[in-house]
């Protein structure tokens, strides 16, 4: 499997960011971590190993990144007004620095990315794909929430609520965002096993707003023995994979 290393001070976020590549061709895959996570977990994890059919076949070229949680919403000693602009700072990253680099490393290609992530990389991957439906049109979002009421309570402004995606999804009524995600595959999952709970009630409230929309999606819900645990990840995210569109 060909693998690269790549590193670049980010002018969105003030400091070194890195990220790595795995596979040589094939539809973009964004990777956001788990909670603090670092671009190295995936592989470390095993979740590369799992996915190794899909790259070493030229299905799938994987984009691991870095998460900056620790500076946005599990900062618990800044104030949620000062996180949420942070992380707004970590939207840019992806949007304006990230996306350009796929693009170009897969030849200027202006197919859209699938992105995916498990636990706190599954909240990223739905919030950016239902931010940019420009940069996404598919997702897999594995045991995540889709709130951020567990980081910062009731706590709302506008940065908040543009990245709360069971906020901003229940009152979207602009046509080009709906026609974009009716377009797009999105497939969300959780189980219902230990530590699921909050994952379990977010896939469900979003079913119900994505239904109300007419958008297309696959809310899949597996058994009350499926734990919010990195062995059941390796077995999902192959399982998903071999299930989309990868064209």
């Amino acid at each position: 499997m060909q693998i690269e290393q790549h590193k670049w001070h980010s002018p969105a976020l003030g400091h070194e960011m890195e990220l790595k590549v795995y596979g040589h061709y094939g539809k973009p895959v964004l990777v956001f971590p788990a909670q603090e996570g670092r671009f190295y977990d995936f592989e470390n994890f095993g979740m590369i190993e799992a996915a190794a059919p899909f790259i070493e076949a030229g299905k799938v070229k994987v984009f691991t990144v870095d998460s900056v949680d620790n500076q946005t919403w599990t900062n618990w000693n800044a104030h949620p007004a000062d996180r949420a602009r942070r992380h707004n700072d970590y939207d840019r990253y992806i949007t304006d620095e990230v996306a350009p680099f796929i693009r170009q490393h897969c030849g200027g290609s202006p197919q859209k990315f699938l992105t995916t992530g498990v636990s706190m990389g599954g909240y990223h991957s739905a919030n950016f794909f239902f931010r940019h439906p420009d940069i996404f049109d598919a997702l897999i979002a594995i045991s995540g929430v889709f709130r951020l009421n567990m980081f910062i309570g009731d706590y709302s402004d506008e940065n908040v609520y543009f990245n709360s995606p069971l906020s901003f999804l229940r009152n979207m009524n602009d046509p080009w965002y709906l026609d974009q995600y009716r377009q797009s595959q999105i497939i969300v999952c959780a189980g219902q096993g230990a530590w699921e709970d909050e994952m379990l009630h977010d896939a469900w409230e979003l079913r119900q707003i994505l239904e109300q929309k007419q958008i297309p999606a696959w809310i899949d819900l597996w058994g009350y023995d499926v734990n919010h645990d990195w062995p059941w990840w390796r077995k999902m995210l192959p399982y998903f994979l071999e299930k989309i569109n990868l064209e």
